[in-house]
């Protein structure tokens, strides 16, 4: 594997699962480091297509979205970093896929806990190519100022207190994607900086070994020192003592081997790392220093003293004029999230949407303050709900079964009623349920359905004014406009509409005032001495009711009486209702498998 550096300040990565946070620590850190290019080209989510938005820097980027390992590869053929986050079950699968591309160079496998099996296939299959895999079980790997692999080195702040926005002269390799982040930090302390690290994976069998790092390294003229950072268990130090003994590493290696308390514990100990598990002799922690160091190795005596070797190493090497350490640059400031930005009180954004009628940012949503749970232990209706929805109140219960009962008699109409007649038609024509309801749904207005707001209106108007039947019959006739309310096609004086009645009973028995509707009543027998079919219909009744339940609740004050009928909330009445009646239609005419609707031609005039 020895070769040279895997990345640079070009190089571009797939995205294998996507997760939103380390793509973002990612293009932040491209951002940092002045780079022209975002290091992410694409994202595979298995079943997804598409564009995931993310920031670089300011700018808002749109990065492709493929299904599949192959269409990725396909679109972004110089992208040759395959980050895989997979789950344990399928990161060998995708992996494995994924090396297969003559693309890909590299593969980084978060994933604990990948089967042994698969793993030593990965890394049988990588040799054979001349690929590299970085894990699995590993946070990945970074080349300062230059790319890093998805949460490598963690948070921005992290990343700039390490230096790593910039290349140093360290090359580091670890097991320990935690130890990592502390000895960048070390590092950075004591030295230049890091130029590249590398976290292997902490699992029993890693795609590649710290010896295979730190032979890289020694291939590249900008890492001046090495430091590593082992640990008990396995035996992949011990390749690292043969290339010392060989000579074939020629710049200083600072390691430490972790894991010396095993010996303080009289059975076998099994630390964090599946490969970290104390067994013989060799596989110590203090054998493999003690063989680091006699193979020519800078090993402290503890890790306490890891820090001061390291610092003594750099030091030697800027005296002896072996290296000359990098000048500091400023990096540029991150942009912060706007979210981000809100909690942490640094900004004030104004929100673009006012609600007072619901909120769903809790546990449960809530109508009017009201939480969903409580509306359905305490038995309450649609009525209840719609006071609260639209009142923002909970009124009393005579109110509340009103409301139902007007949804009830306004449901449906018959299918000849232009809302139904509408629905049907669309229906016939094979369109959707949602098209079907809005067609019928424009229909209404002030010539079907408004005439409920409309006699509200008048009735209220004239009522308030002190104006007779009589006065104020003749004003509209005057004024050229027919009372909302009254008048109706078959119904008469001697054959009253039923819903009517039904209603007047219910407000009668239930309602503390009928003012409003005793008006109408009033005008409707004005209008009766005129014509025997000018009868108060559904629409005036249930304008004229609605004015009583609002006065006489007494809920509500004047001025939010007259706009609630000003707003047209009467008209919403009938919207809801009837919408039960166009679905209901809808779902006939579907049922019936009825074919399009032409309209006969014996039914249209034809003139010339």
């Amino acid at each position: 594997m020895a070769t040279g550096q895997l990345f640079s300040k070009t190089t571009q990565a797939l995205f294998y699962n996507y997760k939103q946070l380390p793509i973002q620590r990612m293009l932040d850190f491209d951002f940092l480091c002045g780079r022209e290019t975002p290091s992410v080209a694409g994202i595979i989510n298995p079943g997804s297509e598409g564009f995931q938005k993310l920031f670089f820097g300011q700018e808002e980027i749109a990065i492709p979205v493929h299904s599949t390992i192959e269409a990725a590869c396909a679109a972004h053929p110089t992208a040759d970093v395959f980050i895989n986050f997979a789950s344990f079950r399928s990161a060998a699968a995708s992996s494995m896929s994924a090396l297969k591309q003559p693309t890909i160079k590299v593969a980084a496998i978060i994933a604990e806990g990948v089967p042994e099996s698969d793993a030593k296939q990965l890394i049988a299959y990588a040799k054979a190519n001349n690929k590299v895999v970085i894990g699995p079980a590993t946070v990945g790997g970074i080349q300062a100022g230059a790319f890093k692999i998805g949460d490598t080195a963690g948070t921005i702040d992290n990343i700039i207190q390490c230096k790593l926005y910039r290349p140093g002269s360290v090359g580091f390799v670890s097991k320990s994607g935690g130890m990592s982040n502390e000895l960048y930090n070390t590092i950075a302390r004591v030295t230049d900086g890091i130029y590249e690290g590398i976290a292997i994976g902490g699992d029993v069998f890693p795609g590649s070994t710290l010896s295979d790092h730190v032979l890289r390294f020694n291939n590249i003229p900008q890492v001046k020192m090495v430091v590593v950072l082992g640990e008990l268990g396995g035996q992949d130090e011990y390749s690292l003592v043969e290339a010392l003994k060989q000579g074939k590493i020629n710049k200083p290696v600072v390691a430490w081997v972790s894991g010396t308390c095993a010996t303080l514990f009289k059975s076998e100990v099994q630390f964090g790392h599946a490969g970290a598990k104390s067994g013989g002799e060799m596989e110590s922690a203090q054998a493999k220093n003690q063989a680091l160091r006699d193979a020519g190795a800078v090993v402290p005596t503890s890790y306490e003293a890891f820090e001061g070797a390291i610092k003594d190493t750099f030091e030697k090497l800027v005296e002896t004029g072996k290296t000359t350490p990098v000048k500091e640059v400023s990096p540029p400031q991150i942009p912060e999230d706007l979210s981000t930005a809100i909690k942490s009180g640094k900004v004030r954004a104004p929100t673009h949407i006012i609600s007072t009628i619901s909120d769903d940012r809790g546990e449960e949503p809530c109508y009017a303050g009201v939480p969903m749970s409580s509306i359905v232990e305490q038995g309450l209706g649609v009525g209840d709900v719609i006071s609260l929805l639209w009142f923002k109140r909970s009124l009393p219960r005579y109110c509340t079964r009103f409301i139902e009962i007007c949804v009830m008699l306004c449901a449906d109409h018959g299918p000849c009623v232009s809302g139904a007649h509408n629905s049907i038609v669309t229906a016939r024509a094979g369109k959707d349920l949602v098209s079907c309801l809005v067609s019928g749904l424009l229909t209404i207005g002030p010539r079907f359905g408004g005439a409920i707001d409309d006699a509200a209106r008048y009735f209220k108007d004239a009522y308030d004014k002190g104006l007779t039947p009589y006065e104020f019959v003749e004003s509209m006739k005057k004024k050229g406009i027919r009372v909302p309310g009254i008048g109706h096609r078959i119904k008469r004086g001697d054959n009253r509409d039923k819903r009517v009645e039904l209603l007047q009973l219910y407000a009668r028995e239930n309602f503390p005032s009928v003012k409003y509707m005793e008006y109408a009543v009033q005008v409707e027998t004005y209008t009766l001495s005129k014509a025997n079919n000018l009868v108060l219909n559904v629409d005036g009744a249930i304008g004229s009711l609605f004015l009583d339940l609002l006065a006489g609740s007494g809920m509500f004050t004047k001025p939010e009486i007259d706009e609630i009928v000003e707003i047209g909330y009467l008209n919403g009445l009938f919207v809801l209702a009837r919408s039960i009646g166009l679905i209901g239609h809808t779902f006939d005419q579907k049922r019936l498998k009825q074919p399009l609707y032409r309209h006969p031609w014996e039914d249209v005039l034809y003139t010339k």
